[in-house]
């Protein structure tokens, strides 16, 4: 079965703002420097635990001079991310000593959440949903929201195909649960179709234990008359790409082999690595690439 969310991808601006936003004010590790692989020149920067635990992981395609974008449907309009219950006020002073703008605090289905923006103008959700701790850090991705024009071939692909469970609804919202993690549907038929730019999410990636039950997932969608890609290594898992039918581009991404397999744990996120099919180019690679102060 889909295990809940994999990780979340979005699209950035400038990469040094990026950086300092995800690990100095979110203080997220910065777990790995790569590249995207279907396009070399562009930075592909992890960000997530200690290690990477699957379902904790925000990655990022930063494109410092990205055209101008158009929210709307057939997008993810928000990255959502669990803080526990009694650190709410602690990130409303954080984000005031750093003099970020934020909305709330607000509630959604009984959970308090504030919303403030990351430097590409991608909206951030930080949802009170963990125990209580001494410790405000984020804990992991809280959910994925899913902004259509019609929300019902929606539903049913993520009922029907994807085994999600119906939880309940509110102020347009339908939610259910997919693995663990909640997925808000949400209809929007009046707004304009989105276009993807820097601040946007790209795609949600689900995850899975291994390769076996990917295929199984695979050949299940296949047969539901989903458009799926091959099996497409990405070092540190494997994936396969679809739409589900609102238009938003899903993944479903292995829990390994993980991202200690060409750094160790004091290391990771210290050097530019790349794939072995990439190596013969680093030169190339790395001469493209902007010049980042790295943490």
């Amino acid at each position: 079965m889909v295990r809940g969310l994999h990780h979340v991808t979005a699209l950035a601006g400038d990469p040094q703002c990026n950086l300092e936003f995800y690990t100095r004010f979110l203080s997220l590790r910065f777990i790995k420097r790569t590249v995207n692989f279907d396009d070399p020149g562009t930075y592909h920067f992890y960000f997530g635990d200690t290690v990477g635990t699957p379902g904790n992981i925000v990655t990022f395609f930063p494109w410092p001079h990205a055209p101008a974008g158009r929210r709307g449907t057939g997008q993810s309009p928000a990255l959502s991310l669990a803080i526990p219950k009694n650190a709410i006020n602690a990130w409303i002073g954080r984000a005031k000593s750093a003099n970020l703008d934020f909305d709330g605090p607000a509630t959604r289905f009984g959970q308090d959440f504030i919303t403030l923006h990351d430097p590409a103008d991608l909206p951030v959700e930080l949802i009170a949903s963990e125990p209580e701790s001494d410790d405000t850090k984020i804990a992991r991705i809280h959910s994925a929201s899913l902004c259509v024009a019609n929300a019902e071939p929606t539903l049913r692909f993520l009922i029907d195909i994807l085994n999600a469970q119906r939880i309940g609804e509110e102020s347009g919202r339908t939610r259910l649960d997919l693995g663990a993690s909640p997925v808000d549907v949400i209809s929007m038929p009046t707004l304009e179709r989105g276009k993807l730019s820097a601040g946007m999410i790209h795609h949600i990636a689900w995850r899975v234990t291994d390769e076996k039950v990917q295929a199984e997932w695979r050949a299940k969608l296949v047969n539901s008359g989903a458009r799926v890609t091959r099996v497409i290594d990405r070092q540190y898992f494997r994936s396969i790409y679809f739409r589900e039918p609102g238009g938003i581009l899903f993944e479903i991404a292995t829990d390994g082999p993980g991202f200690l397999i060409d750094e160790s744990i004091d290391d990771l996120g210290s050097t530019l690595k790349l794939p072995p099919w990439l190596e013969s180019i680093r030169p190339s690679i790395e001469n493209r690439l902007p010049k980042v102060t790295w943490p």
